[in-house]
């Protein structure tokens, strides 16, 4: 398995990142627990989660399940150190988690230490920002996308401010490095100026969406990635499902995400069975799985850091884990492009 830097940290992780967010809900604590067993057998030490997850759905009840099947799975093997850990502050939006509070400097230090309670460890290598305060284009909401109301005095003293207590957390060593997600350019450089006039924590990461169906990075943030060592760390790179072709011709597999989530979280949309068609035939062409395709695919993007994956069972995780054997051809390159020119922006 390769091995990335974060940034310009020295924490090294692996190009495949096991992503936890169907812990929980879609998955039970043992099933959680041998996804994480297999994949550290096959070379993988890079685990994401969040303090919201799980979702499909998302509810009070749920909450912070995710991070305590993470954390059961610490106290039971002892294994912390074999593990890169990633989370998450959600910031604004889910009422029932700190009344749906934004991220502020003060709030840094409570959600830490929940998450650290559920994850019964006593530090986070990689901490997060889940969501901009000002708001973000990410699922979907490019279409309606307005910032004319940002102020960005405000967006920088916040900045500082939470920079702050950052460096308070990493002072006392709860968290190791700083990442952001669904961020843009604008705010990922601020992120970057800001730590520079401050000496706070330094952006090492942005996790946004990137697929062969979602390429919005590639427009602005690619430029900021390579000028300012912040990696990408991708997330639904098959889609959430649709480039393994699963969900084509009007298939719902029972206890898929569709079938709990309708529209997909906006990208079931009436061009998008058209795009993984042209997806599924050149995987067929060249006698590759449309899956490996796919998350080989994000391994070519000179940008990446690591691709987070998700499975629900055990053979999902094996096809996906295949990945890393798979070399691209100029040929099956030639023909990925051909087909995000006809499929630019599917949903």
């Amino acid at each position: 398995m390769k091995m990335n830097r974060l940034g310009r940290t020295d924490i090294e992780v692996s190009e495949l990142c096991l992503g936890s967010m169907t812990w929980g809900t879609q998955n039970t604590t043992q099933e959680g627990h041998d996804q994480i067993d297999r994949s550290l057998e096959a070379g993988i030490n890079f685990i994401d989660t969040a303090e919201m997850y799980p979702v499909n759905p998302l509810s009070a009840e749920t909450q912070g399940r995710t991070e305590e099947v993470l954390g059961d799975w610490f106290a039971r093997d002892g294994r912390r150190k074999d593990v890169v850990l990633a989370s998450k502050h959600s910031g604004v939006g889910i009422k029932y988690i700190r009344d749906a509070a934004p991220i502020t400097g003060p709030s840094i230090s409570e959600a830490i230490e929940g998450s650290l309670r559920r994850l019964k460890t006593d530090y986070i290598d990689l901490y997060q920002f889940h969501w901009p305060n000002r708001g973000s284009y990410m699922f979907r909401q490019n279409w309606t996308y307005d910032p004319s109301s940002q102020d960005r005095a405000a967006t920088l003293e916040h900045m500082e401010e939470t920079l702050e207590g950052l460096e308070a957390e990493v002072k006392r060593g709860t968290i190791r490095a700083f990442g952001l997600s669904n961020e843009s350019a604008w705010g990922t450089t601020q992120w970057v100026n800001a730590a520079e006039r401050t000496g706070g924590p330094r952006v090492a990461t942005i996790q946004n969406e990137y697929s062969l169906l979602c390429r919005l990075y590639d427009t602005d943030l690619a430029e900021v990635s390579m000028n300012e060592d912040v990696g990408l760390l991708s997330f639904s790179p098959l889609a959430a499902g649709f480039l393994t072709g699963k969900y084509q011709n009007d298939q719902i597999p029972a206890g898929s995400r569709m079938s709990i989530n309708t529209n997909m979280g906006g990208r079931k949309t009436d061009r998008v069975f058209a795009a993984v068609d042209a997806y599924l035939e050149i995987a067929k062409k060249h006698g590759l799985d449309p899956t490996q395709m796919a998350l080989a695919w994000c391994f070519t993007r000179p940008f990446m850091a690591s691709v987070i994956f998700g499975a629900t069972t055990m053979e999902q995780l094996e096809v996906a884990l295949g990945c890393v054997d798979v070399t691209l051809s100029d040929e099956v390159l030639a023909d990925i492009d051909a087909a995000h020119r006809a499929h630019p922006m599917p949903y």
